[in-house]
């Protein structure tokens, strides 16, 4: 049984993940839909951070219950060129924050449109004339778009988000403003608005340091777009992972947990106009100035990590340091070139642990033999430009005989299921959960997993029986032979006697 489920749903050309407590359905609209007006958006903030290689949303928004009857179902619409890029979609009540997510459907695709809706289930209905402050939050990978396309192998990086100054809405919002949060002030463009548009007549945007804020905004209907964009400096790698694999194996046996984690990742940063300068990389080494390339990924393991190792589809890469107290544990990595705009690059890193720190025996009456394991999610490289991840595979590998599996996970995943493994010495093999995330930021990546399982002891002891099952048929075998007698020279002597 899963716990907490998070889920998600997608159209035919892509999907976004959504948070969901349960099951989820999907119609598919052979008619124009529109969001029946039951409510209206009093006052509405939005706030994008533009501070890491994607985009953070985050809108609080005061509704109202302008209808006669109580009501339950509140829409999102996202457009359907960003809906296969959105991830981590969450909608919360903004008083109780450390509550659960609501319930979020995808309700289907309109053919006809280019608008795709999210009903959002609230936990209670809200009676007429009622106000609820909801935060809507998610990320939009893939949101920024390096422009120039290509340039010098030392030069600064612009990049360009396009985006609507009036927020997405399928109903009448009174009163409304979003905020971009920019790295830097170095911004050459940015699109303004007549002032007139503006409900107090000011300059549009509205620009403090690396805060630009376009609004407020006076009384819009729904679906009111207003397309803007801004573009600033950001000299830094749009580091972009099409897959992470990830696996965690449990050893009982061994008091010990085997992590590891395989990528592939791309720079989605500027390409070079000019062929790659192995010389000019050199020289900008000794004072290291801002560069779009990815020279070097931090891992901050769980403490008390050992036996790391990084190894790419060459060999075994030497240039790594792993660092470790009884606090922390980093391990740092260098790839075996920088990677540049366009750039790819493959590898794996794995490190053990013990066991003690993550599983704990459950004192369970019904269950005595239960064991309760928690690790994150998924760990990877913790970066100040942040990373993005189009799939995740995380694997947890249980002993072999364990049964029972239930989890639980804050993450955002599409699936999950329950196989086994043959490794070494395996006779059924090993339990296997594994569960499949899309569209995910490392802003996630201290979400845990929760598994729960139980491992009999008889289970413990199929192994070690097998093993010495084994070594006895083995030495039974070897006495069997070795006392067969298969000398020729004896049988013609016998022979020989015999005819005389």
């Amino acid at each position: 049984m899963k716990l907490l489920q998070w889920a998600a749903l997608g159209l035919t050309s892509a999907v976004a993940a959504v948070s969901n407590e349960s099951s989820q359905s999907r119609n598919l609209l052979s008619t124009p839909f529109s969001p029946p007006q039951t409510f209206r958006n009093v006052h509405l903030v939005r706030s994008i951070n533009l501070e890491k290689s994607y985009a953070k949303e985050l809108t609080y928004v005061v509704i109202e219950n302008v209808s006669k009857e109580p009501q339950q179902e509140y829409y999102l619409p996202f457009d359907v060129s960003t809906l296969g890029r959105i991830g981590g979609l969450e909608v919360k009540d903004k008083n109780q924050p450390q509550q659960p997510g609501f319930v979020i459907d995808v309700v289907g695709t309109d053919p006809v449109s280019s608008t795709e809706y999210y009903k959002v289930t609230l936990p209670f209905p809200l009676a007429p004339n009622d106000q609820s402050t909801l935060a809507i939050s998610y990320f939009i990978l893939s949101a920024l778009e390096p422009l120039p396309a290509k340039i010098e192998q030392s030069a600064k990086q612009y990049v360009l988000h396009k985006f609507s100054a009036f927020a997405p809405s399928a109903y009448t919002t009174v009163k409304q403003k979003t905020k971009l949060k920019l790295p830097t002030t170095d911004v050459p463009n940015a699109v303004t608005l007549p002032a007139s548009l503006n409900a107090e007549g000011k300059e549009d945007p509205q620009k403090q340091g690396t805060t630009y804020t376009y609004g407020p905004y006076g009384e819009q209907p729904a679906g009111a777009v207003q397309e803007v964009s801004v573009r600033y400096e950001y000299t830094k790698p749009l580091t972009h992972a099409t897959l992470l694999e990830r696996d965690v194996e449990i050893s009982h046996w061994g008091g010990n947990i085997a992590t590891e984690e395989r990528f592939w990742l791309t720079n989605r940063a500027a390409t070079l106009k000019n062929q790659f300068s192995r010389l000019q990389f050199q020289q900008t080494a000794y004072y290291n100035p801002p560069s779009s390339a990815l020279k070097e990924l931090r891992f901050p393991l769980v403490a008390g990590s050992i036996d790391p190792y990084f190894i790419d589809d060459i060999g075994n890469v030497t240039t790594s340091h792993f660092r470790a107290n009884a606090r922390e544990s980093n391990l740092e990595i260098k790839p075996r070139y920088p990677m540049y705009g366009g750039w790819n690059y493959s590898f794996r890193v794995g490190w053990n642990s013990d066991l003690k720190a993550f599983v704990r025996k459950l004192s369970d009456s019904v269950a005595p033999d239960s064991y309760v394991l928690k690790v994150p999610f998924f760990e990877g490289p913790k970066q100040s430009e942040g990373i993005e991840y189009e799939r995740i595979v995380s694997r947890i590998i249980l002993p072999e005989g364990a049964t029972n599996v239930q989890f639980e996970t804050t993450l955002p995943y599409i699936s999950s299921s329950v196989t086994l493994h043959k490794t070494f010495m395996d006779t059924l093999g090993r339990t296997t959960l594994t569960i499949t995330a899309i569209n995910v930021v490392d802003d996630l990546r201290d979400r845990d997993l929760i598994v729960r399982y139980s491992y009999p002891f008889a289970a413990r002891l199929r192994k070690p029986l097998i093993f010495f099952a084994g070594l006895a048929t083995l030495l039974v075998v070897s006495w069997v032979v070795g006392n067969l007698d298969v000398s020729i020279g004896r049988k013609e002597k016998g022979l020989l006697k015999k005819r005389a």
